[in-house]
C-alpha cells in the first residue's frame, strides 16, 4: 500500500514540474528532475544457443530423424533443436512423432521403430509359395502348384502394413484322370486293453486319361488315423472329373478283438477288471470280501494268445497274530487289507458300551462289506480284556495300544482307522450302525468298493 502512494504520488509530481517548464522559458531537458527509480532485478541467465552439441546426438534405428537447430542446418542437438521422426519402409512408427532438446539436456519425447511382420503362411498340400522378403511388410509371396496340379484362388499373397496378408489361402487341385484304385483291404487286431483300433492307409491312386484334371475326391467313412470299433468297416472314395464323369473304388477294415476267458470271482472275493474285462491287454484284479485275505497273484492279464497270465488267486480267512511286541506291528497286519474300530471302555457293564455292541452286533455283515474288524478293549487292570474276532489280546498289547492311539480306559470312546492305520474319527458317544457306514461310504471307500457295496447291498438286508 505505501508502495502505491508512493508511485502516485511520484506521477503527480512529474506534472507538475511539466506544467512549470512550460511555463518558464527554460526547456524541459534541462529542468530538475526529481523521479525515482526503481531497481529491477537482473533477468534470469537465458540458455545458451550456442552450445554446439547441448543433448546427445539423436538416431533412431530404421528410422530417420529430420533435425532442425537455431544455430543452422549444420547443427543437430543444440538447445532447442527441433526434430521430426519418420521410420523406414516396413517399420510401424511407434512413439512421438516430434521432439526438442530441451534445457535440461534431454530430448521431449521417445521413439522407436518397430518392423511390421506378417505370420508365417502355412503350407498348401501339393504346392508351394516362395516370398521376396520373408514375412515382412511388402513381401509378396507368390503361389505354385506341384506338375499335374493347378492353382485355384489368389496366386500371390503381399504382407500389408496392418500386419495381414492379402487375399486368401489358395489350393492346388488334382489334375489326374479318373481312374482310381483305392488301398488294400486290412484288418487290424485291437489295442492292448482296447475294444478299438487305430488305423492309418494312404491316399487313393487317382489318374485321368482325358484332360488330366480332376474336380475333386471324396471319402465316405472315417478318415485316416481314426479309431474303428470292432467289425467290418467299408470305406469309399469316389473321384471326379471336370466333366462330371466319375469313378468309384473301395476297401474294407476289419478290426479284430483278442479275447481271454471270463474269469470266475473267487469264493468271498470279486474281480475288478480294466477294458472290457477280458480283452487283450486288460487287467483283472482279486479282491477279498472282509476278513478274508487273498492268497496268490492279485492281478493277472489276458495275453495276445488269448489266455490269462499267472493262475488265479483264492480268498481265505485273515489269520490274525495277536503274538505280537508292539502295537505298530499289529496294526501293519491290516495295511491296504482291513480298518479298525477299536472300542474301549472302562467295564463290560458301562452303559454306552453295552449301547454300541447291540447297535453292532447285527451289522456284521455290513462291516463285513466295508473290510471294518472290530476291536474291543475292555476294563481295567488287573480286569483288563482285549478281543478281536475270537482271540485274546495281552494285557501288555492292550496298554501299548491305547497308549500308541491315545485311547482312554477312564470313559468309553471309539477310534475308526482306515487301511492305511491313520485315525480318521473318533466317538465319545455311541453311534448307530447307520451313522457309522455312512461316514465311512463317504470319505473311505474306493470307488471300486462303493460299487462292491451297492451290488452286494440286498444281501445284508
Amino acid at each position: 500500500m505505501e508502495q502505491s502512494i508512493r508511485l502516485l504520488a511520484l506521477t503527480l509530481l512529474k506534472m507538475v514540474a511539466a506544467m512549470y517548464n512550460e511555463g518558464s522559458g527554460y526547456a524541459s531537458d534541462d529542468s530538475y528532475n526529481n523521479e525515482v527509480y526503481v531497481e529491477q532485478r537482473p533477468p534470469a541467465r537465458q540458455p545458451d544457443y550456442l552450445v554446439p552439441r547441448w543433448c546427445y546426438d539423436l538416431k533412431i534405428q530404421d528410422g530417420e530423424a529430420a533435425c532442425y537447430s537455431p544455430r543452422g542446418p549444420g547443427y543437430r542437438s543444440t538447445l532447442g533443436t527441433r526434430c521430426s521422426l519418420s521410420c523406414d519402409q516396413g517399420f510401424r512408427f511407434i512413439g512421438q512423432s516430434s521432439v526438442r532438446c530441451l534445457q535440461s539436456r534431454r530430448w521431449s519425447g521417445y521413439a522407436y521403430c518397430r518392423r511390421i511382420q506378417c505370420h508365417v503362411l502355412p503350407a498348401i498340400p501339393n504346392g508351394s509359395y516362395q516370398c521376396s522378403a520373408g514375412i515382412n511388410e511388402g513381401s509378396r509371396c507368390d503361389y505354385t502348384c506341384s506338375l499335374g496340379y493347378q492353382i485355384e484362388g489368389d496366386r500371390n499373397r503381399v504382407c500389408m502394413e496392418d500386419g495381414l496378408w492379402s487375399g486368401g489361402e489358395p489350393v492346388c487341385v488334382d489334375v489326374d484322370p479318373p481312374k482310381i484304385q483305392c488301398p488294400p483291404s486290412r484288418t487290424k487286431v485291437a489295442e492292448p486293453g482296447k475294444l478299438t483300433a487305430v488305423v492309418y492307409w494312404g491316399s487313393p491312386l487317382v489318374k485321368d486319361t482325358a484332360d488330366g484334371a480332376i474336380a475333386r475326391v471324396l471319402r465316405r467313412g472315417q478318415e485316416p488315423g481314426s479309431e474303428f470299433p470292432e467289425g467290418e468297416h467299408i470305406i469309399r472314395y469316389t473321384a471326379y472329373d471336370r466333366a462330371y464323369n466319375r469313378a468309384s473304388c473301395k476297401f474294407v477294415i476289419k478290426v479284430q478283438v483278442k479275447r481271454c476267458p471270463v474269469l470266475t470271482p473267487p469264493l468271498h472275493g470279486y474281480i475288478t477288471c480294466s477294458g472290457a474285462g477280458n480283452n487283450y491287454g486288460s487287467t483283472c484284479e482279486y479282491h477279498c470280501e472282509g476278513s478274508y485275505e487273498r492268497q496268490g497273484p492279485a492281478l493277472r492279464v489276458c495275453q495276445f494268445s488269448g489266455q490269462w497270465a499267472g493262475a488265479p488267486a483264492t480268498c481265505t480267512p485273515m489269520q490274525i497274530n495277536v503274538n505280537v511286541n508292539s502295537p505298530g506291528a499289529f496294526v501293519d497286519q491290516f495295511f491296504e487289507k482291513q480298518r479298525l474300530l477299536i472300542i474301549s471302555a472302562p467295564s463290560a457293564s458301562d452303559r454306552y458300551y453295552r449301547l454300541q455292541s447291540a447297535a453292532l452286533q447285527g451289522a456284521s455283515c455290513g462291516l463285513d462289506q466295508r473290510h471294518v474288524v472290530v476291536v474291543e478293549l475292555v476294563g481295567e487292570e488287573p480286569r483288563e480284556v482285549g478281543r478281536v474276532k475270537s482271540q485274546q489280546l495281552s494285557v501288555d498289547l492292550i496298554e501299548q495300544l491305547r497308549q500308541a492311539l491315545y485311547i482312554t480306559k477312564s470313559y468309553f470312546n471309539m477310534v475308526l482307522l482306515d487301511k492305511y492305520g491313520v485315525d480318521r474319527e473318533r466317538y465319545r458317544q455311541p453311534t448307530t450302525s447307520d451313522e457309522l457306514f455312512t461316514f465311512i461310504d463317504t470319505y473311505l471307500l474306493s470307488s471300486q468298493e462303493m460299487a462292491q457295496v451297492e451290488a452286494n447291498r440286498e444281501h445284508c438286508e
